[in-house]
């Protein structure tokens, strides 16, 4: 496929947020194609676009529309030909994209746990009663408030230096963020401690990085297959179908985390009222290829012990 590679007269166009940790994705999945195929950097144009997540900071995503607020304005600009790829953080994702477009695409997952940080505490156990803590994860609030009903939680929306920053000035004693993230940035020393999916389990995808592109572009297809990781994609298959089976969504508060462990996925998965009041968790396990049924499985077995009504 020679003739068909990315030259710096021809660039391949990769859509992107344009946070820090959004454009370190974008220049991962460069270098990732830079290496498969000996490229030089000019063979690539990191295109920013703003997206309406990033410019509203003063609301819960819940109350503005969700996930697809990080979304939408670039897949526009894929489906309008603006640009050829577009890289996106996979917990950030909504389960169904947009017809002409499709997700085939991971590079390898990083770790997949949340990080504690706070200035004055090592761990949650840590935080002294009626502290305040800031999240903008709904999954995140209620997993905590199943835990210690006695905290006090408060939004805290922005990029990770955002975030930092109001800790800093005290809008909260702590807060979590993605490892994955914060050793992305370099950041890792503001973590005091990563918290074991036992403790807190992560968000669906969470840690991987995913390349959208145009189902009828089979030059970037053949492009994209020389950087994808399977084992991510197999994971990953068994998340996004029990997220989708769930209808998650930024208004519901659900979490999952797929390993592979030989020639078994082991899929666990919770689910939670708004509010922390309850949680149903549980676990399935199945051959590898099979994760998309896993995920689905497990879904139904949840929503059946939860009840109707179960998200408020």
């Amino acid at each position: 496929m020679t003739h068909d590679l990315p030259t710096p007269d021809r660039p391949l166009k990769i859509g992107t947020r344009g946070s820090p940790l959004a454009l370190w994705q974008a220049q991962e999945v460069r270098r990732c194609l830079m290496t498969a195929f000996d490229l030089p950097e000019a063979a690539f144009e990191v295109v920013v676009i703003k997206v309406l997540g990033d410019q509203v900071q003063d609301k819960a995503l819940r109350e503005i529309g969700g996930k697809g607020l990080f979304t939408r304005e670039i897949e526009e600009a894929l489906l309008d030909g603006g640009i050829d790829i577009a890289v996106h953080s996979m917990k950030d994702m909504p389960t169904l994209q947009p017809e002409g477009l499709v997700l085939d695409c991971y590079l390898k997952r990083a770790d997949v746990r949340d990080a504690f940080v706070s200035p004055r505490y090592g761990s949650i156990a840590e935080l002294p009663e009626g502290a305040v803590v800031g999240s903008s994860s709904l999954r995140r609030r209620a997993q905590l408030a199943l835990r210690r009903p006695d905290l006090k939680l408060v939004e805290f929306r922005g990029n990770v230096q955002t975030r930092m920053r109001k800790l800093e000035e005290g809008v909260a004693e702590a807060t979590f963020l993605a490892m994955a993230g914060l050793t992305r940035l370099g950041m890792l020393s503001v973590a005091r401690g990563a918290i074991a999916p036992e403790e807190m389990l992560p968000a669906v995808a969470q840690g991987a990085i995913g390349v959208e592109r145009r189902v009828a572009d089979g030059r970037v297809a053949a492009l994209l297959a020389a950087v994808h990781d399977r084992e991510t994609g197999l994971r990953l298959a068994a998340e996004r179908s029990f997220l989708l089976r769930l209808d998650g969504s930024c208004q519901t508060p659900i979490a999952g985390l797929a390993v592979i462990e030989g020639d078994e996925l082991w899929l666990r998965g919770e689910i939670l009222r708004p509010d922390g009041s309850e949680s149903v968790a549980g676990e399935r396990r199945g051959p590898v290829g099979e994760g998309a049924e896993i995920g689905r499985a497990l879904a139904e077995e949840l929503l059946e012990r939860a009840g109707p009504g179960f998200f408020g």
